[in-house]
């Protein structure tokens, strides 16, 4: 006879964490700010991409940024220069964030006075990508140095993105990475994903990407 229970830990966790996403959400969208999860490997090319997408935006939208990270506030430090509102988020060793963590931010990112939030979540593809942080949409971006099986041994951070942005296109020639057989491998995964193939340092595709991320934002505000 068994003298012990066994609780499904996990389970709960992210039952609670939906919850609190969902109920994140209809604050949000009562107030008409839009919330972007963006998420990537580290070296991506995350904060490159963030730095051209405010510039895209910001004479039209009032953009604020939420830089995650285990520790250091260099990313901050680096988005500040754009002019957009940031703030600097250490999750204390925890390789995710969690829709109470985000709503900690937002809540110090201060969104009465912002049309579009962007968290830059912790740098992998395995954890941020198990915990729904509240956001309207999510978006991630694989560079080409990472190679194009990466929708094959991460699956679940494909299937949860509404946009991937594949950055480091100026880079192709020198790298054995197929475009065209990694679109297949992530509309495998995700049909319905967004592929916008971009260069961070060079603006390619940027303006693709700040349309469709301007289709999203309007139609959450209307």
């Amino acid at each position: 006879m068994e003298g012990y229970r066994i609780l499904e830990i996990k389970q709960s966790v992210f039952e609670n964490n939906d919850r609190e996403a969902d109920k994140l959400r209809q604050e949000l969208k009562k107030r008409k700010t839009f919330l972007l999860n963006l998420m990537s490997s580290p070296g991506s090319g995350k904060t490159t991409t963030l730095k051209r997408t405010i510039a895209a935006l910001k004479d039209d939208y009032r953009v604020g940024v939420m830089e995650a990270d285990i520790d250091s506030d260099v990313d901050a430090a680096t988005i500040e220069q754009t002019g957009a509102k940031v703030i600097q988020l250490h999750t204390g060793g925890m390789c995710h964030l969690d829709a109470g963590m985000t709503r900690q931010g937002i809540e110090g990112l201060g969104d009465e006075d912002l049309d579009v939030a962007i968290l830059e979540n912790i740098g992998n593809l395995v954890c941020p990508a198990e915990f729904d942080t509240g956001a309207v949409k999510n978006a991630m971006i694989l560079s080409v140095p990472e190679g194009d099986d990466k929708p094959l041994k991460y699956p679940l951070m494909f299937s949860i993105c509404d946009c991937l942005l594949i950055n480091k296109i100026d880079v192709l020639p020198y790298f054995d990475f197929d475009l065209e057989e990694c679109k297949k491998r992530a509309l495998a995964r995700n049909p319905k994903i967004k592929i916008i193939p971009i260069s961070a340092r060079t603006g390619e595709g940027i303006d693709e990407w700040a349309a469709w991320l301007r289709e999203q934002i309007d139609a959450w505000n209307a």
